[in-house]
């Protein structure tokens, strides 16, 4: 089992572990973003809201689908950025100043390359997440009739009935330049790992880039990895928010009245100011930074735990031989 094939199976175990913490957030913030009615509701307020009109399953539709889209986003992703990773840092393994952190140049190159890939393959699952978390559907049942979430089969029935396949990529164009959130997140994550194991080297009085690359991140603690995917997704979703926001309602505007992301941006700011481009901010950025760093705390010892186990296996197979 390759490297790359260990962090892509740790970062689909680890993003899941991650999503099902923190799921009532990304549930409450996606709501939050497409409501073209604005309420000023604190995080508690919304949630015992949610929780009246819905019971507590309502904190929780379109999980299932989010599972599958962060088990095979993060899979399709690690895998990608990881070889890619590899193959930068083998390019200069020979010189003398060869270190086990990217540089800036090549974190962008590795998560644009790991992004656009993932993006085109993973963006049907999140356009039917939306649309569960969103949208209800009338049921009824016994004579009663009530407002539910649809299923992920229902959801995507209707995506389908309604553009046909290309509805499943609708928002595509603005999902590929969000590639830049990623970008930045495991971009600024590089360079903190980067500062820090400086910092660590220089407090023991030794800065040679060979005592730097054998300490690497294998050293990192698990609060190191919390903190700083923390503080990496925290610059990553504040600058982008209001274009995420923007594609929401492009997404799941009924009546298809936004022809573009860009022109959702510019209708909400002109309707509902510069608040409206960050309604739901405070839920997303709690739960963007709580995912992100759970998510790099376990994909790491997930990544460790399997990688222990491969060589086990290994060194069983070469004894037998």
């Amino acid at each position: 089992m390759g490297d790359s094939a260990i962090h892509a199976l740790a970062g689909s175990v680890g993003g899941c572990v991650s999503m099902a913490l923190t799921y009532p957030l990304v549930n409450l913030s996606t709501r939050a973003a497409v409501q073209t009615k604005k309420e000023d509701l604190t995080l508690i307020q919304a949630i015992k809201k949610t929780i009246e009109k819905e019971g507590l399953s309502g904190l929780y539709s379109g999980l299932s689908s989010s599972l599958a889209g962060i088990a095979i986003t993060n899979g399709v992703y690690y895998a990608f950025y990881e070889e890619t990773r590899s193959v930068l840092l083998r390019r200069r393994s020979a010189t003398s100043h060869s270190t086990s952190a990217l540089s800036t140049g090549e974190g962008i190159i590795a998560g644009l390359i790991a992004g656009s890939i993932t993006t085109v393959a993973t963006n049907p699952i999140w356009t039917i997440q939306t649309k569960q978390s969103t949208q209800s559907v009338i049921e009824t049942k016994e004579g009663e009739t009530k407002k539910v979430k649809p299923g992920a089969l229902e959801a995507a029935n209707e995506i389908y009935e309604k553009d046909g396949l290309k509805g499943f990529w609708r928002g595509i164009g603005p999902a590929l330049i969000l590639v830049i959130n990623p970008v930045i997140q495991y971009t600024t994550f590089e360079r903190l790992v980067s500062l820090l194991l400086t910092y660590r080297l220089s407090r023991q009085g030794t800065t040679s880039t060979t005592s730097q690359k054998a300490l690497g991140r294998s050293s990192l603690s698990d609060w190191d990895l919390f903190i700083l995917g923390a503080a990496s997704k925290l610059v990553a979703t504040g600058g982008t928010y209001p274009y995420v926001s923007g594609k929401f309602r492009f997404e799941q505007a009924a009546t298809h009245k936004y022809k573009s992301s860009l022109k959702a941006v510019l209708h909400i700011l002109e309707k509902e100011g510069l608040s409206g481009l960050y309604a739901g901010l405070g839920p997303k950025l709690l739960q963007s930074v709580l995912t992100a760093a759970f998510m790099f705390v376990a994909q790491r010892r997930i990544y460790e735990f399997v990688k222990g186990l491969v060589n086990v296996a290994a060194q069983r197979k070469l004894a037998v031989a």
